[in-house]
């Protein structure tokens, strides 16, 4: 039997989910998703920790600390230009309003 048998590989999706970890540039803790599916804002490291680690079903592996400005996105999908989604904003508050 070989080292990389495929079959004994678990599927990709029982992996868990990474979250990147880090200070938006106001000085807030930041936990996201990599895909940006999940995330928030925290008061402290410890916050968002625990949140990273209760949605990854408790993998501290699974978490990567960022040393640069994370913001968080709230916004439509990343793809979209600046642009797009300052439109797609505007049109959300229009009809909040």
């Amino acid at each position: 039997m070989k080292l990389t048998d495929k079959a004994s590989e678990p599927p990709s999706c029982l992996q868990p989910p990474i979250f990147m970890i880090g200070r938006d540039s106001r000085g807030n803790w930041v936990a996201q998703e990599q895909s940006g599916a999940r995330g928030g804002l925290f008061v402290d490291r410890a916050g968002a920790l625990k949140f990273a680690k209760s949605e990854n079903g408790n993998h501290p592996h699974a978490v990567v600390w960022v040393s640069d400005i994370l913001e968080l996105n709230a916004g439509s999908s990343p793809l979209l230009s600046e642009r797009r989604q300052e439109d797609s904003a505007s049109i959300r508050l229009r009809r909040v309003a």
